[in-house]
């Protein structure tokens, strides 16, 4: 898949987000709304250690559509637990950029989002 298609998807994803939400959300809002909905902690106050929590969650999250991790568990918070298959490549702040939007567009296409 090549760079402009990747771009196109994701205005499509923002734009149906903004539909819902009534904000344009940037790659890290978005992993955030992933990693609060997989851990099952809408409308949850959350410490700034948890937020850094929900983000690693919401990576991990796209990131088992690629066999990186697998879910192991769910402790008795509620929090899902991740183990990691696979190394990510090697990869520069773009690329991983990059990578990340492919894994977030295809989580959503999974929902039958976009």
């Amino acid at each position: 898949m090549n760079k402009d298609d990747l771009q196109i998807r994701w205005w499509k994803l923002e734009e149906a987000l903004m539909k819902r939400f009534d904000k344009k959300p940037d790659l890290n809002a978005i992993l955030m709304l992933i990693g609060v909905q997989a851990a099952n902690k809408m409308g949850v106050a959350l410490s700034k250690e948890e937020k850094q929590d929900i983000m690693h969650v919401g990576i991990c999250t796209v990131l088992l559509a690629g066999n990186y991790y697998k879910t192991t568990h769910t402790d008795a918070e509620g929090w899902p637990h991740f183990e990691q298959l696979k190394s990510l490549p090697d990869m520069d702040m773009i690329q991983q950029e990059l990578f990340l939007k492919d894994f977030v567009l295809l989580y959503f296409q999974q929902l039958e989002m976009v």
